[in-house]
């Protein structure tokens, strides 16, 4: 469905005569969708990317996103650039991709991917859209590849591993990182909590789990306030010290995209280091 509408998108660009051999030119609205158009379009095409690009807590590409326009996030500096195709999220302002629509600009839209086969769908449907589906194909074997060395490791013993982010927020089943996860033999521990599709756990709760390990985001003993505290709880630090704890820094797993790939090698890594 997505690489459909995507194509739809690209199609109605294309209708107007202004198909070139240099493909489409592209704004990007959204951390995520920058990401993709980073990693599959010729650096001509890019004319302009979020607010947040730069922003290496939530983008992997934020080096490479430096040699490109930053936009305000509003509607006016898109219209100035006057791109082809327009690339947002559907959590983006509604009523900016409305102003964006009537001025006759061409959008496209992307939800966000809970599972692997969703990401791979639009690394595609991103392919689709730049006009260069061989790199995106590329891409996701490179996904499909960093997948396998995971499970390598991991598909043997099963391991059961608790998601906990800040102040205690459990990703549950639903989750990309949960989807990550069962993909490479390892099981999602917030299935036993009841948390559907994600919620937040008492600190009782998780000790009573028991996990193997638990994935957090950062490493360290430096709480900055009151939501990093919670993963340094005693208790926690107790009976999840350095050893038990897989380290994913956010800007790998916040976004699905190309960077899983080097998401699943982190966990490959953090894998071999806590079981050693």
């Amino acid at each position: 469905m997505m690489r459909r509408l995507a194509a739809l998108a690209a199609a109605a660009w294309m209708s107007c005569g202004a198909a070139s051999a240099a493909g489409p030119r592209i704004v990007s609205m959204n951390v995520c969708s920058d990401q993709l158009v980073l990693s599959l379009a010729d650096r001509d095409q890019i004319i302009g990317l979020s607010r947040f690009s730069r922003d290496a807590w939530q983008s992997w590409a934020a080096d490479k996103a430096r040699n490109y326009p930053r936009l305000s996030g509003e509607a006016e500096d898109v219209l100035l650039l006057k791109p082809d195709l327009v690339v947002v999220s559907l959590f983006d302002k509604r009523a900016t991709r409305d102003l964006l629509k009537a001025k006759g600009l061409h959008l496209v839209e992307f939800t966000v991917p809970r599972t692997l086969d969703e990401v791979k769908d639009q690394i595609r449907a991103m392919g689709d859209v730049l006009q260069h589906p061989d790199r995106a194909e590329a891409e996701i074997a490179r996904l499909d590849a960093a997948v396998a060395r995971a499970r390598d490791l991991a598909d043997v013993h099963h391991y059961r591993v608790l998601p906990l982010e800040r102040r205690g927020f459990v990703p549950g089943d639903s989750s990309l990182i949960s989807s990550l996860l069962a993909a490479t033999g390892l099981s999602n521990a917030a299935s036993e909590l009841g948390v559907g599709a994600g919620g937040f756990a008492s600190l009782e709760a998780i000790v009573k789990l028991r996990p193997d390990f638990i994935l957090v985001s950062e490493a360290g003993d430096r709480a900055e306030d009151d939501g990093r505290a919670f993963l340094l709880h005693p208790a926690l630090e107790r009976f999840y010290p350095e050893g038990k704890r897989i380290v994913l820094p956010e800007r790998l797993t916040v976004c699905g995209g190309v960077m899983l790939a080097d998401a699943l090698d982190r966990l490959t890594e953090e894998l071999k280091r806590v079981t050693r």
